[in-house]
């Protein structure tokens, strides 16, 4: 299947084995939902297509493909993206962590929770509204401009404009954290009010350049509509 085009009795055993993740999928979601009290959006299983492509890609077994079942949840900021992450971990004792905060793969910036059950591995995205944001900021441009885009190929402006706006992305949500341990660990006075006053700004920030990556969106769902 990786080298060639597959005959219909691979696809259908193809279609068969991604569709066999559905319970462990729905397990999971189940779990997220009364132990966490969180509404995770996802697919039970990826398209036939898209295993194809991903096989294609990269240099992996099908068994070893982690996001053939998969969800996400969207937190407001990176400490709470720490909390649920570490929840996942603890609800799910057979699971591993992928953090691709400090390592991201061409910008894409999230943690990924990859939880095992009955042989079938289910991905659970968590990504801070940020890191959220700008994944969909590359899907539609990717869309729009060369699907390659979110692999590091493409468009160099894109990707330039992309790989930008994660490092600010960063910046800013390891200030937001560090300023938070600071603030926990500071009794009251002068000091705490500064970093107070401080997390605000940070804050503001977070909020314009949240703004500013929905109008680019928006700017580039609109060329796309026009472009139809």
């Amino acid at each position: 299947m990786r080298q060639g085009a597959p005959v219909e009795a691979d696809l259908r055993r193809l279609d068969d084995y991604r569709r066999s993740f559905g319970q462990a999928y729905e397990t999971v979601v189940r779990v997220i939902r009364e132990q966490l009290q969180l509404e995770p959006t996802g697919r039970s299983a990826k398209s036939t297509l898209s295993v194809l492509e991903k096989l294609r890609r990269e240099s992996i077994r099908l068994t070893q493909v982690q996001d053939i079942a998969g969800c996400r949840i969207v937190v407001s900021d990176l400490i709470e993206q720490d909390r649920v992450v570490e929840t996942l971990r603890t609800v799910f004792t057979s699971s591993s962590v992928v953090d691709r905060r400090e390592t991201p793969s061409h910008g894409y910036r999230a943690v990924h929770v990859v939880v095992q059950i009955s042989h079938r591995l289910v991905e659970v995205q968590v990504r801070s509204t940020l890191q959220h944001l700008w994944a969909e900021l590359s899907e539609k441009l990717s869309d729009l401009l060369d699907p390659g885009i979110k692999y590091g190929q493409g468009n160099e402006h894109a990707r330039n404009v992309l790989s930008t706006i994660s490092e600010m992305i960063a910046l800013g949500e390891s200030a937001e954290r560090e300023i938070a341990r600071q603030l926990g660990e500071t009794p009251r006075g002068e000091h705490r009010d500064q970093l107070e006053r401080l997390k605000l700004q940070i804050d503001g920030i977070r909020d314009t350049l949240g703004t500013a990556i929905n109008e680019a969106i928006a700017g580039v769902v609109t060329r796309m509509e026009r472009n139809q």
